[in-house]
C-alpha cells in the first residue's frame, strides 16, 4: 500500500489535472477525425495535440515524447517538494512504444536526468495495461523498502507507426469510440502524459492496528488532486489469459481472476465504480462485461474514459486512475462519453451521464495483448490490507542462451520441442524466450505430464492448469527487430502493406504472451526494459514481485535480441519457501 503526494495529466484537453477534470466534467472530448494523416490511406478519429500546443510542450534537446513526460512529471512535482537526486527515488516510466526506432531505456534515462533523479530508471512495456502495471510496481518497491518514493510517468506520442498498426487489425474507428455501445466499432489513438507521485506510508501501526490503514495518520495531502486525505494505492493484482495474445477470453478469465484477487474478502459496496478500460472494441467491451457480471459487480456503476482521450496507450492506466480519483473526491462518477444503449451480454450499470457518489474508493482494470489483465484498488478510507507473504527465495535452475553459442534457435526448438509449430511465426524475441521457457521447465517440479491437453490444443501443455506464479522478464532493446521490420511495410507509399503479423510482435511482452499461452501460466506475466542489464536491480524487482503477490514460484530473467543473430538470455526457475 502507497500514498499518492501529487499527480498531473497533460493532454489535449489540459496540462494540468484539474484543467482536464474539469474539461472532462463539462463533456468535451479532444477525439477529432483526421484525414490523410502522415500519409495514411484510411480515416481514423484522434485525441492528437496540435501543433501550437506540441510548440509549446517542446524542450529543446529532447524528443517531442520526452518534453512531454518531462514536461508531466515537473508538473506533478511542482506541487511538493522532493529532492529526486537521493538514491531513495526512482523513475518509473510506463509506454508501449515511446520513440519509434529508439530504445525506451535511452528516452528514461534521458528523462530521468532532466528530472534530476539518479537512480537507473525502470521503463514497464507490459502492452495496454502498461499504467497500472507501472503504479503496482510503484507499490511493490516501496513497500519492499527499496525506495521511499517513485515518480510514475506514462506517456504516448502517437504516429503513422501505431495508427497503421492498428488499422491492420481492424481495429481503428473513423468516428469518436463508444465503449460498451451497441454501435461500438473500434479504439480511437491517443497521446498525453500523466504523472502520479507515490510515497512510501509514514504510519507505524501498533499489532493490534496491523493491517489497516488509517486515513488521519497518511501523510498530508499536497496535490491539486485532493479535497480530504490522501488517496491509497491499497492492493493490485495482474493475471493473464493463456489464451490467446491479441484476443481476450470471450469469459473475461484473466481479468475475473485480476479483479478477484484484489476484492477477496472487501466490501464490493465501498466502490464509487469500476473504471473499467473500454477501449470500444468488440472483443474487449464484451470480456469486460463478463468478468464485472461474473465478480458479481453488475451494480456497481461503472465509468469509461476514451471517449475523452482515445486510448492513449501507456499513459491510459495513470490518467485514467488520477480522473477517477478527482471525479470521486468531487462525488462524481463520470459519465462514459459515446454510450448510448448497451451492446455487450454482460450485466453492467453504464451510463452516458454522470452519476452521484458518496463512496472512496473505486477499482481500476485494463486488458491487453499479450493476455495480460491489471486491476488495482484505491481508496481514502480505512480498509483492509492483505498481508504479503516474506520468506527465503531461492534460484533452481538457470538456462543461457546466445547467438555465439552457435546453434540457431530453429535448431533448439527442432532438437527438444518439435510440436509447435507456432514457433516459425514467432518473432526473434519470442523465440528467444520460448526456447529458454522450454529449457528451463524440463524436470521441472511444475511439470504435470498427467494433465490432457486443453480443448482445441494439438499439443501437450506441461504445466499444471492454472499455474499463478510470476512470469517476469527484462530486456535493454524492447522490440526493436519486430519494429524495424513493421516500418518497413510502412515506408513506401506504393507498397503499403503494415502487416499485422508483424505489428504484434513489436509489443516485446507478446514474448511472455507466448510462453504464457504454451504453458497456460495464469499468474502475472511483465516486461520491464532497463538502459543495461543490471542484475541487482533485477533482483530488487523480482523480490518486490514474489512479495507483492504472494506467488510461491517464478521464472524470470534477462531476454533480448538487438537482431536476428545477435541475442542473449538467462532465465531461471525460482522457488519461496515462507517464514
Amino acid at each position: 500500500m502507497v500514498d499518492v503526494l501529487s499527480t498531473n495529466i497533460t493532454s489535449p484537453l489540459g496540462f494540468t489535472t484539474e484543467q482536464n477534470y474539469q474539461t472532462v466534467r463539462s463533456g468535451s472530448s479532444a477525439l477529432k477525425r483526421y484525414e490523410g494523416l502522415w500519409g495514411l490511406p484510411e480515416p481514423f478519429a484522434a485525441s492528437l495535440f496540435s501543433e501550437g500546443q506540441r510548440a509549446e510542450l517542446a524542450i529543446s534537446g529532447y524528443t517531442f515524447f520526452e518534453s512531454l513526460a518531462i514536461r508531466s512529471a515537473r508538473e506533478a512535482l511542482s506541487y511538493i517538494q522532493l529532492d529526486t537526486a537521493t538514491s531513495k527515488v526512482v523513475l518509473i516510466l510506463s509506454t508501449t512504444k515511446g520513440d519509434i526506432g529508439s530504445y525506451p531505456s535511452d528516452a528514461a534515462r534521458a528523462i530521468a536526468k532532466a528530472l534530476g533523479v539518479t537512480t537507473t530508471p525502470i521503463v514497464v512495456c507490459n502492452a495496454c495495461v502498461s499504467g497500472l502495471s507501472a503504479q503496482l510496481l510503484a507499490d511493490r518497491l516501496l513497500s519492499a523498502g527499496f525506495y521511499d518514493h517513485a515518480i510514475v510517468v506514462g506517456a504516448e506520442v502517437q504516429s503513422k507507426f501505431i495508427v497503421a498498426g492498428f488499422q491492420s487489425l481492424k481495429a481503428v474507428s473513423e468516428e469518436p469510440c463508444r465503449p460498451f455501445d451497441i454501435e461500438r466499432n473500434g479504439l480511437n489513438p491517443g497521446e498525453a502524459a500523466a504523472t502520479i507521485v507515490y510515497t512510501a506510508p509514514s504510519l507505524n501501526p501498533s499489532p493490534e492496528e496491523e493491517g489497516r490503514i488509517h486515513c488521519e495518520e497518511s501523510l498530508p495531502p499536497r496535490g491539486e488532486v485532493w479535497r480530504g486525505a490522501a488517496w491509497h494505492l491499497v492492493d493490485g493484482a495482474t493475471c493473464n489469459d493463456a489464451y490467446h495474445n491479441v484476443s481476450p477470453s470471450p469469459q473475461g478469465d484473466g481479468c475475473l481472476r485480476a479483479i478477484e484477487a484484489v476484492m477477496e474478502g472487501r466490501d464490493k459496496s465501498l466502490l464509487a465504480t469500476v473504471c473499467v478500460h473500454g477501449t470500444a472494441t468488440l472483443y474487449n467491451d464484451q470480456m469486460e462485461s463478463k468478468a464485472i457480471e461474473r465478480a458479481g459487480l453488475s451494480d456497481i456503476p461503472l465509468s469509461a474514459l476514451k471517449g475523452y482521450y482515445g486510448h492513449t496507450m501507456g499513459a491510459a492506466g495513470v490518467l485514467e486512475t488520477i480522473l477517477t480519483m478527482r471525479a470521486t473526491d468531487d462525488g462524481i462518477v463520470l459519465p462514459s462519453k459515446g454510450f448510448t444503449e448497451p451492446g455487450v451480454s454482460g450485466m453492467v450499470s453504464i451510463s452516458g451521464m454522470p452519476q452521484k457518489t458518496d463512496k472512496r474508493a473505486f477499482l481500476k482494470i485494463m486488458s491487453g495483448f499479450g493476455g495480460c489483465n491489471v486491476a488495482a484498488l484505491y481508496a481514502k478510507d480505512p480498509i483492509q490490507i492483505k498481508k504479503s507473504i516474506k520468506g527465503e527465495w531461492s534460484k533452481t535452475k538457470t538456462v543461457r542462451i546466445s547467438s555465439e553459442d552457435g546453434e540457431s534457435l530453429t535448431d533448439i526448438y527442432k532438437e527438444q520441442i518439435t510440436n509447435y509449430p507456432k514457433f516459425y511465426k514467432m518473432d526473434i524475441l519470442s523465440r528467444l524466450a520460448f526456447v529458454a521457457a522450454e529449457k528451463a521447465l524440463s524436470n521441472s517440479p511444475l511439470k504435470d505430464p498427467s494433465r490432457p491437453p486443453l480443448k482445441g490444443e494439438e499439443f501437450s501443455l506441461p504445466l499444471r492448469e492454472g499455474w499463478g506464479g510470476s512470469f517476469i522478464l527484462f530486456n535493454h532493446s524492447s522490440s526493436i527487430v519486430s519494429d524495424r521490420q513493421f516500418l518497413s511495410t510502412i515506408s513506401d507509399a506504393a507498397n503499403f502493406f503494415p502487416s499485422p503479423s508483424v505489428f504484434v510482435y513489436t509489443l516485446p511482452n507478446i514474448a511472455a504472451g507466448e510462453v504464457a499461452i504454451r504453458h497456460h501460466l495464469t499468474g502475472e506475466t511483465s516486461f520491464y526494459i532497463l538502459p543495461e542489464k543490471d542484475e541487482a536491480l533485477m533482483r530488487q524487482i523480482l523480490e518486490a514481485s514474489l512479495c507483492g503477490t504472494n506467488a510461491t514460484t517464478a521464472i524470470s530473467g534477462w531476454v533480448d535480441a538487438e537482431s536476428e543473430t545477435s541475442y542473449e538470455c538467462e532465465l531461471s526457475t525460482f522457488d519461496v519457501k515462507s517464514e
